[in-house]
């Protein structure tokens, strides 16, 4: 018996060893909004660099917002380290400037694309990574793609919209409340323009209110699958059957504006990239239980992409 459980003991201090990070942590400062998390194989002589970018709202480095905590990007970031990658997740600056109190009320998306700039530059700067991609989860995904064109060596989109973020709007809301679709679609058309209203459904006023027009404004300037077809850099285009914000068109619309790019559709996964085998309350569920872990095709998907 003594000798089973020393066995049993062995087999268990083996199992808990194996599963050890096999990367250092760093928590960097980059600028004076952006601080994040690098991290870095062991024993792995410049290695690649993927950078993480999150998604819209005040999403931090780790995937999370206030009361919606799943850890998607930190998982994803020790998942891709863990197989020999460095990688840099970053909070978005909203997130700095709420912690600080000091809100910038005219934030713009374009402050979003010049963040991710100065993280790129600020690692190339380092000459200490073979290559450096680009990870852009959802809004993230047209972010990461503007920044990339430079200084990038590859482009990873995880649930970014093809379309303009406009139309995908009236896309969501024609869905949901088919009767408000009209008059999305009409201060949509405003707002491309560059012009601001007053004239939009109340029960819109979380997406145009007049406070977040000059923003949205400027998101609408960018069109995801122009930009994606300008990249010359490797491009894997990733999305799950899951999701529920962006869907698979989505994604091939990117696939077919960039003939030379990679599409994976993953089954089953959401737009945190947890799998999801339940109806639609499991899958909105999940977005604060950080319990679940993510995709093992999605990592495994990125690593061969970035080690080909």
């Amino acid at each position: 018996m003594k000798y089973y459980l020393l066995v049993l003991s062995f087999l268990l201090a083996s199992l808990s060893f194996s599963q050890e990070p096999r990367f250092k942590i760093e928590d960097l400062t980059i600028t004076k909004w952006i601080d994040g998390t690098l991290l870095t194989p062991i024993d792995v002589d410049k290695p690649s660099l993927v950078i993480i970018i999150a998604g819209s709202g005040p999403t931090d480095r780790n995937g999370n917002q206030n009361f919606l905590k799943n850890n998607s990007l930190k998982k994803l970031a020790e998942s891709i380290s863990n197989k020999g990658i460095a990688s840099f997740r970053y909070d978005k600056r909203i997130v700095k400037q709420i912690r600080k109190g000091d809100v910038d009320k005219d934030i713009m998306f374009d402050d979003f694309v010049s963040d991710a700039e100065d993280v790129i530059n600020y690692f190339k700067e380092k000459e200490a990574y073979s290559k450096i991609y680009v990870i852009g989860h959802s809004q993230g995904s047209l972010v990461g793609m503007i920044a990339a064109k430079e200084n990038a060596d590859g482009f990873i989109s995880l649930a970014g919209a093809g379309q303009n973020i406009g139309d995908v709007i009236v896309d969501q809301v024609t869905k949901m409340a088919p009767k408000l679709g009209e008059e999305a679609q009409k201060v949509v058309n405003k707002l491309k323009k560059g012009e601001t209203t007053t004239e939009y459904p109340q029960a819109l006023a979380s997406v145009f209110s007049l406070d977040l027009q000059p923003f949205m404004i400027n998101w609408m300037q960018y069109n995801p699958s122009e930009i994606i077809s300008e990249l010359k850099i490797p491009v894997l285009i990733v999305n799950g059957t899951k999701d529920l914000q962006v869907s698979e068109e989505e994604a091939q619309l990117l696939k077919d504006a960039n003939e030379d790019s990679e599409l994976k559709i993953i089954e089953n996964m959401n737009h945190v990239f947890f799998g999801i085998k339940g109806d639609d309350l499991e899958n909105s569920k999940s977005y604060n239980e950080a319990f679940r872990p993510i995709s093992t095709e999605l990592v495994d998907a990125i690593v061969a992409f970035i080690n080909a």
